[in-house]
């Protein structure tokens, strides 16, 4: 009890402080790489009057959360589109992003086991950050931050390619599930973090025997599947990481006892060998709710990636389309005589007085109206059309 409470305040201190950072940084870090193309689509959009595109990808995204596709054909946002190089960026893109996401996260959840006794490393690896020194926040080892990045690339690429099998039933309630919110996302991530947290501190306190933690954590797990996915191709995928996992985890540990690749220096041990020999088994369903937690994050990721690429293509195409001689109307200097003034910037008022001219400011010429289309812009952005006249010379 007396190391109980020892690692309760810093433990419960890291669960709360590690979700809040974590959903901040997945949508301003994380997320910024998987938005990249979108922000810059953006920032085109703004010049070049692309911003209705770019709102039509958005509503079009809230809009299948009720609504299916029109054809069966149509594989949007979830599936891959008919652009070879598109599919090979979001393939490329999406992959880096499992990768490094899930190599972030799971050394910090695998660091409460460390921290309340569950495991232990034979040279562990520590960052203090916000814990102490007996109890750092970080403890792991080299090889850690790897095998869990192979572990979210390997259940992000089964989620997407189940989920373009079709394996559920092709209806409005699978629309939902295969399209999940940000918030969705960051309550699965939560989820399982508490996960992680809960079971470490109920073994260490030793409140409760090795089957009653299975039970409590079966019956965590069933309920965070329920809520956050609901699908066969995530029940697939879940019970896969369930069984996997584990073994996996036991290859590791007996090379460890053999001292095989070096582990014996860097490998780990549990300190309650449980039903198994190598574990106790509450640490299946735990891995099971990672499924829809790391599934959904992916979900997530590939179809904003989808929704970002195509938003470049079509900026790319129409580009592409644009003839390349220039407007005929102003012959591409972007400006035209001032109708109100003839273009002399001052025109004859009642009593023979020269009055400078309001429309054009005196300069005898205003921008080429034609330009909006031939550009893509927007004409009732006036802001930009005042930075624009602002750098053309008198």
């Amino acid at each position: 009890m007396k190391r109980v409470a020892s690692v309760w305040l810093p433990t419960t201190r890291l669960w709360f402080w590690f979700v809040l950072v974590f959903c901040h940084g997945w949508f301003h870090s994380s997320s910024a790489f998987v938005y990249a193309p979108v922000n810059r689509q953006r920032s085109t959009a703004n010049r070049r009057g692309l911003g209705a595109l770019h709102d039509s990808h958005l509503l079009a995204r809230r809009n299948a959360k009720t609504t299916l596709p029109e054809s069966p054909d149509d594989d949007s946002p979830r599936g891959f589109d008919s652009n070879g190089s598109n599919d090979t960026k979001r393939a490329i893109y999406f992959s880096s992003a499992m990768i490094v996401q899930s190599a972030l996260l799971g050394p910090f959840l695998d660091a409460y086991h460390s921290a309340f006794g569950v495991l232990q490393y034979n040279r562990p690896l520590t960052l203090v950050l916000w814990g102490s020194n007996e109890y750092p926040a970080l403890t792991t080892t080299w090889w850690v931050p790897l095998l869990f990045g192979l572990a979210g690339f390997i259940i992000g690429w089964l989620y997407v390619l189940l989920d373009r099998a079709r394996l559920d039933k092709t209806d409005n309630r699978t629309a939902i599930w295969t399209q999940p919110s940000g918030f969705k996302i960051l309550m699965g991530i939560s989820l399982f973090t508490f996960q992680y947290w809960l079971s470490g501190i109920l073994y260490s306190s030793g409140a409760v025997d090795r089957s009653s933690l299975l039970s409590l954590m079966s019956v965590l797990a069933t309920a965070g599947f329920v809520v956050l996915d609901s699908t066969f191709a995530g029940f697939l995928t879940s019970t896969a990481t369930a069984v996997g996992g584990p073994l996996i985890e036991a290859g590791i540990l007996k090379c460890t006892t053999l001292g095989l690749f070096g582990l014996d220096q860097s490998g780990y041990h549990y300190n309650d060998l449980g039903e198994t020999g190598f574990f106790p088994l509450w640490i299946a369903p735990i891995y099971f709710l990672g499924g829809p937690a790391v599934g959904n994050l992916a979900r997530g990721t590939w179809n904003q990636l989808g929704i970002a690429l195509d938003v470049e293509s079509q900026s790319a195409t129409k580009a592409s389309q644009r003839p390349l001689a220039g407007c005929s109307v102003c012959n591409d200097t972007r400006c035209v005589p001032c109708p109100n003034c003839e273009g002399l910037g001052s025109y004859d008022a009642m009593g023979n007085r020269m009055v400078k001219c309001t429309s054009c400011r005196g300069r005898g010429f205003v921008i080429c109206r034609s330009c909006f289309d031939y550009y893509d812009e927007d004409p009732n952005d006036i802001e930009a059309i005042r930075e624009l006249m602002s750098r053309m010379p008198d």
